[in-house]
């Protein structure tokens, strides 16, 4: 659960390395978030070829709780990483899955996801029954069943750090 980069700069065009390069997607992803607490992004990926992207906020066609007079969770004093059920937002990882259904694209293969955070447990078992073999994130989460789930399903966990910071 260490840095692990694929790829190296371009030392002749100052290139980004490629898990560089789809976490900072993953980042863009994320501002599109209408979380309260935490904007999250994700990018599922094959073969250097984006498959879908999602970022966390309600289901379709439902207000998002900055139209519904704040976060439910935070005005029950909830902690992060506690009773999810509460929460109005899909996941950013759940979505990412789901826009790749939606649109009739197979997640199989040597697939990936970037993600601004460490998923969650309930993300883990859905991105490990949809065949995601291998994992980057930016952010911690408080969730070691996730880490657990992921180890025994072979699911590589790869935390990301900033470019500089690698060096």
């Amino acid at each position: 659960m260490t840095a692990n980069r694929q790829g190296s700069a371009d030392k002749h065009h100052g290139r980004p390395p490629w898990d560089d390069y789809f976490m900072e997607i993953a980042q863009v992803v994320a501002k599109r978030s209408t979380c309260l607490r935490r904007q999250v992004g994700a990018v599922l990926v094959s073969g250097r070829r984006i498959l879908a992207t999602g970022y966390n906020g309600p289901p379709r066609g439902l207000g998002h709780c900055g139209e519904r007079g704040g976060c439910y969770r935070e005005q029950l004093g909830v902690p992060s990483g506690e009773r999810q059920e509460l929460c109005r937002a899909v996941h950013a990882e759940q979505n990412a899955v789901i826009q790749a259904a939606v649109h009739g694209v197979a997640i199989q293969g040597e697939v990936a996801l970037y993600s601004t955070i460490q998923p969650c447990v309930t993300c883990a078992k859905i991105l490990i029954n949809a065949g995601v073999r291998r994992i980057i994130y930016a952010g911690d989460y408080p969730d070691a069943f996730a880490q657990e789930l992921f180890a025994e399903a072979g699911v590589d966990l790869v935390r990301w750090v900033l470019p500089e910071e690698a060096e």
